[in-house]
């Protein structure tokens, strides 16, 4: 398709640049696999190279537009799905370093580059030429002899054009185009603000007596920070979650958790250049003007048209049906916690501050486990060789440590090979904090999603970025439970990039289906025959003893209420916001969580949403706007689709892994999702089985 092109612009008198080697992101890659040049790479290339990609992709638009021929797949439909292949080459490296080690001249160029890309995809989306000629291959699709995979992209690509506004009058354009400017450049504002905010604020603790209950890994790496921020003897915990979470669990001082609690439900609320309340009403009034404008009533019910869900009622249905359960299951929890602290001899009602405090001592008590029990059987690298074995075991694949250029100095490649040793792509591994300059939580990406040239499958290059706890000095990086299963959880979205097999560019997944292939791969982490291959003592080699798996799944499912609770007010909040048909411009954003989840729902107050409306970058930030539900809605799927394995009585089974790979994992979007899963499992899955993993019923 690419040499298509090509032809099409030496037709019409037309030429894409050749890259130079003056830009090492617009010379040829003359690396192992093709991998960007990353050590080359520096700052004052970023922009000349995107702007070069934006220049070749509307050269290579203007050719389809411009060529005489009448209308076909190949010459519109195809033509198009390959364009732009520079400006894809170029964006993931930039989005992929500004997301892993940012810097404060990378976040500039973030924002002169954001309004600059919305219009670019505007002048694309919007251009009546190229419409015009997709939609005449579209009404003609059923005279020709298309296959199934081609007439979905000619049907979703004609569909991606008329909820990017195609159809609209030249006036409607313009409003569109300014919407889509100011929308991406709040979008951006509330990103950087977070991470600012996340980094800005440290807890100095110089009194020894006030680390009185934490574990000396915590309090060394809290030493080593201070160190490093040339405070020494000293003490300082920062807002990035290896340094808080364990801090609430563990802290004896109750009104020092609180401070830290109080600091990290509040960022980005605090009145100063960094507070994103103001920002937050805009961008809910500028999509909700948008939804209108396009003949929505609201914006989730224009996000969630192309989704499984398809409408906001059904997203509700499915979150109600868990809500009720969920918050017995967490009051019986609160009571629980709430006689561990009055027995404890502390008076007064339960905080939000408490909960973590007092599950881990609840648990201890009811099952004499707590998390530090288990760190030392959870070396990083002992996990990362657990999860090749389960890939190894499920699919017959391979990861072998590579030298090849890297993204940051942390940054551990490894070549992925199939079972026939086929080079299958590269993965990249990024595990650990850095405040200020990576941002919050865990994600996978990729610096190449997997395409195909020339008729040859081009592998991709697909990336781990976790904040995981760091290793102090010469010790070993010990992870907790919910670490090890964030790894698991990326490693399936890292899967399901490394399988990848199919020819177009322009079909891609719903999100509420993206989860689903991460989700699963969490089943396997506590399974007790993969926790005998990789849960070994850092100092001893000693495999977790059977006591402890027993323990582990004893109470595997403690605290599911809480955590089960505020990942669903979190997904209430999101939706809430977006099925407003008017914005209040007096919007308190503190007022409405209150309204929407204690006062409507019953939201225990002891239980704060996952993500308060100031630093919810799921939604506000984009990616999950009205789509906070996936988790959850992929949640049922996964727990279905991972029946399909305990069925045949062995988990590995491989014929189930296969057909898992081959119908969910390799297909990309070609097809229905539903579609996709009947094809695996045979039948639409049912709701149960997350509620027996949750222990919900």
């Amino acid at each position: 398709m690419k040499n298509l092109l090509l032809m099409l612009l030496a037709a019409l008198g037309l030429s894409a640049s050749q890259p130079t080697n003056d830009n090492p992101l617009l010379a040829e890659w003359n690396t192992p696999f093709a991998i960007p040049p990353f050590e080359q790479i520096k700052l004052e290339h970023y922009m000349p190279a995107i702007e070069e990609g934006m220049r070749q992709q509307k050269a290579e638009i203007d050719a389809i537009v411009n060529n005489p021929e009448a209308p076909t797949f190949a010459n519109t439909i195809e033509a198009y799905d390959a364009a732009g292949a520079l400006l894809s080459r170029i964006m993931p490296v930039f989005s992929g370093i500004s997301g892993a080690n940012t810097t404060p001249e990378m976040q500039v160029i973030e924002r002169e580059l954001s309004p600059k890309m919305t219009a670019h995809r505007d002048d694309i989306r919007l251009n009546e030429g190229l419409f015009n000629r997709i939609k005449a291959v579209y009404e003609q699709r059923e005279q020709l002899g298309l296959n199934a995979v081609e007439m979905r992209l000619v049907e979703e690509t004609y569909k991606g054009f008329e909820k990017s506004g195609a159809n609209l009058n030249p006036e409607q354009k313009e409003e569109l185009r300014r919407l889509n400017t100011e929308i991406s450049k709040l979008q951006t504002q509330f990103g950087q603000n977070m991470l600012a905010e996340t980094a800005a604020y440290t807890l100095t603790i110089d009194n020894e007596a006030d680390l009185s209950g934490l574990p000396e890994a915590l309090k060394a790496a809290a030493a080593a920070r201070a160190a490093k921020a040339e405070k020494e003897g000293q003490w300082l915990f920062g807002l990035d979650n290896p340094s808080i979470m364990p801090f609430l669990q563990y802290a004896d001082n109750r009104d020092l958790r609180r401070q830290m609690l109080n600091a990290y439900l509040n960022r980005c609320n605090n009145n100063n250049d960094k507070d994103n309340k103001k920002l937050i009403a805009q961008l809910l009034a500028l999509r909700l003007e948008k939804a209108k404008l396009m003949g929505y009533d609201n914006f989730a019910e224009m996000t969630l048209e192309d989704r499984m869900a398809k409408t906001a009622a059904n997203v509700y249905d499915l979150l109600d049906k868990l809500w009720a359960p969920t918050m017995k299951v967490a009051e019986r929890e609160a009571a629980d916690l709430q006689k561990m602290m009055n027995d404890a001899g502390l008076s007064g009602n339960l905080e939000a501050s408490d909960w973590s405090y007092y599950s881990e001592k609840v648990r201890d008590a009811k099952y004499a486990m707590n998390e530090e029990m288990l760190r030392p059987y959870f070396k990083h690298e002992n996990v990362r060789d657990g999860i090749f074995y389960v890939c190894n075991r499920l699919y017959g694949i391979t990861f072998t440590q590579v030298d090849v250029p890297v993204p940051t100095d942390e940054t551990v490649a490894y070549e992925c090979k199939d079972a026939d040793g086929t080079h299958l792509g590269i993965l990249y591994m990024d595990m650990f904090s850095r405040p200020g300059a990576k941002r919050g939580g865990a994600w996978c990406g990729r610096y190449r999603g997997q395409t195909y040239e020339n008729g040859q499958r081009v592998a991709p290059l697909v990336t781990i970025v976790c904040n995981f706890t760091r290793p102090v000095g010469d010790k070993a990086a010990l992870f907790s439970p919910d670490e090890v299963e964030t790894f698991f959880h990326e490693f399936g979205h890292a899967l399901h990039g490394l399988f990848a097999d199919t020819r177009y560019r322009g079909l891609n997944v719903p999100r509420d289906f993206v989860e689903l292939p991460s989700q699963i791969m969490e089943h396997w982490c506590f399974e007790p025959e993969v926790l005998k291959e990789y849960a070994k003592h850092y100092e001893t080699g000693e495999v977790i003893p059977l006591e402890y798996i027993e323990k582990m799944d004893q109470s595997a499912k403690f605290g599911e209420g809480f955590r089960t609770a505020e990942y669903l007010a979190a997904s209430f909040l999101d939706m809430d916001y977006h099925v407003l048909t008017a914005v209040p411009e007096d919007l308190n954003l503190a007022q409405f969580e209150v309204e929407v989840l204690n006062n409507k729902r019953g939201l225990i107050t002891q239980i704060p949403p996952r993500y308060r409306t100031t630093y919810f970058n799921h939604t506000m930030g984009g990616g999950y706007t009205a789509g906070y539900y996936s988790y959850i809605w992929a949640g049922v799927l996964d727990c279905d689709a991972y029946q399909a394995f305990v069925e045949t009585g062995d988990i590995f089974d491989q014929t189930t892994a296969a057909k898992f790979r081959k119908e969910i994992l390799e297909r990309g979007g070609d097809d229905d999702a539903m579609q996709m899963y009947l094809n695996f499992r045979g039948k639409e899955p049912a709701i149960e089985p997350l509620l027996d993993n949750r222990g919900l019923r």
